[in-house]
């Protein structure tokens, strides 16, 4: 695909007719990629399992994250219901000695390590598979396409591309570095590993472990490291069913136009149906491959199963 970087809606429009999935898996298709992540799939993925190592790919969630409030999203607040102090003190009531402690947690779905739903992007008014937007999200949430109907199909075989380590210096990329499908597959080539239809496929960059080195920054929202817009052709023939990287957003940024915001997104998600996750944490995991020379492992990520949410936090689980 070529990039007109002064034309971001004629560039949007094309790649929506030429990468839609509108209509493929039907008109009431709530999953679209993921219905690429079939029992056969899993059963793939699962043999993968030797060693029986797992990583926790998740950020902490804490007031230590890096929201700044922008887009109204702000970083986890911890609170306590009830104390170990509540208990010593026998202010809980609870007969024969018994205490306990509980909490409560008040944060933005999509703050920390998260996937993105089908409802979280439109293109011009319309959702997932053509859909009127204002009949699909509402005050009362995503009515259609809301994340709870993925929460059981989010496992199978997962593949890290450690973009970062192959085509970067000291395995971190630059900020505002645009990564092509050309990057992509010289990264599958030099790893050994093979990407295709159903795989949770994983892009590491880098910017998360230069972040937690040098300070938050700008990392929520500001320059990063990302897909380029004219991976959308690869994004829709690869045929994966779900991608996440270490970034906020997913894509390059500063976009790749003159004036636009989020581009890749506007064609990925309404359009292809694509399920995305960002500020995942993929480092241990990395060096673990790197050492092992695999780079493909069972994957599990399902989001929580909140009616009618727009996106969710996740502890994708990585398992060699």
């Amino acid at each position: 695909m070529t990039l007109d970087r002064t034309d971001p809606e004629g560039s949007i429009a094309r790649a929506t007719k030429a990468y839609s999935n509108w209509g493929r898996f039907g008109d009431d298709d709530v999953l679209g990629t993921l219905n690429f992540l079939d029992e056969a799939k899993r059963r793939e993925g699962a043999a993968l399992i030797r060693r029986g190592v797992s990583f926790s790919l998740s950020q902490r969630f804490d007031m230590n994250g890096p929201q700044k409030g922008w887009r109204k999203r702000t970083n986890p607040v911890h609170t306590m219901l009830d104390t170990g102090t509540d208990a010593a003190l026998g202010n809980q009531g609870f007969p024969h000695g018994i205490g306990g402690a509980d909490d409560v947690i008040a944060m933005p779905l999509q703050c920390s390590t998260q996937w993105d739903g089908l409802g979280h992007i439109f293109d011009h008014g319309k959702a997932w598979n053509g859909r009127p937007a204002e009949k699909v999200v509402t005050s009362d949430g995503d009515l259609v396409t809301g994340i709870e109907h993925m929460a059981p199909h989010v496992a199978g075989r997962g593949v890290l591309l450690d973009v970062g380590r192959v085509v970067g210096e000291d395995g971190e990329l630059p900020d505002g570095f645009a990564i092509t499908e050309e990057h992509l597959t010289a990264t599958a080539r030099a790893q050994d590993v093979t990407v295709g239809r159903g795989d949770l496929v994983l892009v590491r960059t880098g910017q998360l472990a230069r972040a937690r080195r040098e300070g938050w920054g700008d990392y929520a929202g500001g320059p990063a490291p990302g897909l380029s817009f004219t991976t959308a052709g690869w994004l829709h023939g690869s045929e994966i069913a779900a991608i996440a990287t270490d970034t906020w957003g997913f894509e390059v940024r500063p976009n790749e136009f003159e004036h636009a915001f989020q581009p890749l997104h506007q064609v990925a998600i309404p359009h292809i149906g694509l399920l995305i996750g960002e500020m995942w944490d993929l480092d241990a995991l990395a060096d673990d491959c790197a050492t092992d020379g695999r780079y493909e492992f069972w994957l599990t990520a399902a989001p929580l199963p909140i009616t009618g949410a727009v996106g969710s936090p996740v502890n994708p689980i990585a398992v060699k």
